[in-house]
């Protein structure tokens, strides 16, 4: 087989982990293995997917199964219809769960930052988040959902990864405020979108190793700007927005893109701030690596003094240590 045929039967399908075929579940489409270098049939479409499905693939060490690149949608529609139930279940254990949770919400964050977004984000790429954001939200209510995701967050950059784990953060946060369950909903849409401007910023500045420009960071700085005008069309409440517009404002006024300062900034904002800062530092970036939580947090105590709310950074602490992340 030439490089080039071989290319194309790859693309033909994409991976996933085995952990998101939910057991008692059905799904529209059929489930691939890799063996030596071929793709094999394991599951036809419709076929009830069981206990014993999954059991043979972990003892058979698979670490990824395929889906017909066509059958995407059909595979979203199916996390859709059973995330849910599934992260509901206290008979399966909450690492697993927690793993399923972050898998598929990364998954559908990538999709939507890596396709060619027209002008707007559309109605349904909204709804999905919508509902990722709700279940994700009611899951970190549990006792112990952070500490099962704390394993699971990658230490290399991708803008889809950063914002499932800002969301994850910033709402474990919040939750230790007397916070109604819509508005941490809300903030959290904040939180899982707060980057969706960079869609609209070129990669190579995305992606550049060293320094950049003035004029560089100049066309950065757009990226809030462009995060609100891409979501425009969309019903999201104040809370959401201004998470987009406002998460590089610093409690100093010194922030971009207003110049907004203190207490005027919302509460939402500031623990979207302090969660985007932290996994900015803890992971690798095109131009630096990612630093160690504790060093981290003594660099935003020390570094970023007067930028970072201080009453809310100390509980921020307190959530990481309650999680076993420092």
């Amino acid at each position: 087989m030439n490089q080039q045929l071989a290319d194309s039967v790859e693309a033909a399908y994409f991976p996933v982990s085995p952990l998101m075929i939910l057991p008692e579940t059905i799904g529209e489409f059929g489930v691939y293995l890799k063996l030596h270098g071929r793709f094999v049939l394991y599951a036809h479409p419709m076929e009830p997917f069981t206990e014993n499905h999954r059991r043979r693939l972990y003892e058979n060490g698979v670490e990824e199964i395929f889906i017909l690149t066509k059958q995407r949608g059909l595979f979203n529609q199916y996390m859709e219809n059973y995330l849910g139930q599934f992260l509901e279940n206290e008979k399966t254990p909450i690492k697993e769960r927690a793993k399923v949770f972050y898998k598929a919400s990364a998954d559908i964050l990538k999709q939507t930052f890596e396709s060619r977004l027209p002008a707007n984000l559309d109605r349904k790429q909204y709804e999905v988040l919508f509902k990722y954001v709700t279940l994700g939200t009611n899951f970190l209510s549990k006792e112990d959902a952070l500490k099962s995701m704390a394993p699971l967050i990658s230490h290399d950059y991708q803008t889809f990864s950063h914002s499932v784990h800002v969301f994850l953060f910033a709402t474990a946060l919040l939750q230790t405020y007397n916070m109604e369950q819509e508005d941490l909903i809300y903030a959290g849409m904040g939180a899982i979108l707060h980057d969706i401007g960079k869609t609209k910023i070129r990669k190579s500045i995305l992606n550049k190793p060293g320094r950049l420009t003035k004029e560089e960071m100049e066309e950065i700085k757009t990226h809030p700007l462009k995060g609100v005008a891409v979501c425009a069309n969309l019903p999201l409440r104040g809370e959401t927005m201004n998470c987009i517009l406002f998460h590089h404002e610093r409690m100093d006024g010194k922030g971009y893109p207003s110049g907004v300062k203190g207490l005027e900034l919302p509460l939402a904002v500031r623990a979207v701030s302090l969660a985007d800062v932290y996994d900015a530092l803890t992971t690798n970036r095109p131009y630096g690596t990612a630093k160690p939580p504790f060093e981290a947090l003594s660099m935003m105590r020390e570094e970023m003094d007067g930028q970072l709310d201080p009453k809310m950074f100390k509980r921020f602490v307190l959530v990481l240590s309650g999680a076993d992340i420092v």
